[in-house]
């Protein structure tokens, strides 16, 4: 991090953007779902996603694109599946529903699949994996989002950064949790360099004539314009694969929006509702029991000797260590636990902006 930066405890953090919601409206349980999704992004070290998240949900909120008053209907259901509408609510309460339901049907058929329509940006989704690791079980979880991924040999934005997620118990420390986009970068890192001023990385994103672009401010710019996108896994052509990363986008799209009769590709740019901006997009959350196939305790033995194999494995040289998916962001946690979490100015500006406008006098922050 820059020396402008400043650290705050995340404990302040959490109850900052708890107060945040609760000022414009959201329900106080609601709220504290929200704010522990958005402490626990940044406490993994994925500073994309955490208090950086809160000024753009707070003028989504205040602009009526999302209810914040969040109303969950059930469309279809049965023993192991469920077909939920989120309304325009908030993502992270609906998420948190979703998963919860899923986990409730696997704890007692073995198995849980719950699709979710209407929804909207629900932070990180390892977090919702964390909710089945933590019961014992290996979560999945998709979700579409704002076209940002060209096909390939295409240079059109037409498929969301898309993550497909995963996560499963270990009888170590941590669990083990990939959670990451179907695109090399995301929107939320490209902001990320955009706040200080950092050019990014190449072979990362291009414009809508297949060249390479590295300033994320001109970035931002021209995906508002529909003129960049930000390349899948795998890059740019087939030459490295890039069909890979654009087939998973794929896959992640169908599981979020055809099995939920939801909103796909373009459509989740936006539309207008009565009058009303709305920014949808679809999830699918799935649970998956252990216990049901053979003891947890035997799984999370084999799980974490496939993880100290790994880790184990021969290394190349000059490097000093082999890590497993799960593993930094349970090592930065422990960090930032002890350190803090960073704020760079244009973070500052924006706590600043929300304490004020919602009179959150009782918070002393260092700047």
């Amino acid at each position: 991090m820059l020396e402008e930066s400043v650290y705050v405890d995340a404990h302040t953090l959490e109850s900052f953007m708890r107060d945040v919601f609760i000022g414009l409206e959201v329900p106080k349980e609601d709220a504290g779902i929200i704010a522990n999704v958005l402490i626990t992004s940044d406490l993994r070290g994925i500073e994309s996603h955490g208090i950086q998240r809160c000024k753009m949900y707070y003028d989504r909120i205040k602009e009526g694109i999302y209810e914040a008053k969040t109303k969950v209907d059930i469309i279809k259901e049965g023993p192991t599946t469920a077909l939920l509408d989120g309304n325009c609510g908030m993502g992270h309460v609906i998420a948190y529903k979703a998963m919860k339901m899923a986990i409730d049907k696997a704890k007692k058929y073995g198995i849980g699949a719950v699709a979710v329509r209407n929804s909207t940006h629900f932070g990180i989704a390892g977090y919702y994996s964390l909710m089945a690791i933590k019961e014992g079980m290996i979560g999945l979880v998709t979700t579409n989002a704002r076209p940002s991924i060209p096909p390939t040999f295409g240079s059109e934005p037409m498929l969301g950064t898309n993550p497909l997620t995963f996560g499963a118990p270990t009888d170590e420390e941590f669990p083990y949790l990939l959670d990451c986009a179907t695109s090399i970068i995301q929107r939320g890192k490209v902001e990320v360099y955009a706040r200080i001023n950092k050019p990014l990385p190449k072979n990362t994103v291009i414009d809508d004539k297949g060249e390479i672009m590295t300033d994320p401010n001109e970035v931002l710019d021209q995906m508002l314009e529909r003129k960049a996108a930000l390349l899948p896994l795998g890059g740019k052509g087939e030459d490295t694969a890039g069909y890979k990363g654009y087939g998973y986008a794929t896959v992640v799209e169908l599981l979020s929006a055809a099995l939920q009769e939801g909103i796909y590709l373009q459509d989740t740019l936006g539309m207008v509702e009565n009058g009303q901006k709305r920014l949808k997009v679809g999830h699918f959350f799935l649970a998956i029991n252990i216990d049901n196939f053979i003891g947890v305790k035997s799984f999370e033995k084999t799980a974490g000797n496939i993880m100290r194999e790994l880790r184990n494995s021969r290394r190349i040289p000059g490097e000093q260590q082999i890590y497993t998916a799960g593993e930094k962001e349970y090592l930065a946690e422990i960090d930032k636990k002890n350190t803090g979490i960073p704020l760079n100015k244009s973070l500052q500006k924006d706590i600043k902006i929300m304490q004020n406008e919602l009179g959150l006098s009782k918070y002393k922050f260092p700047f």
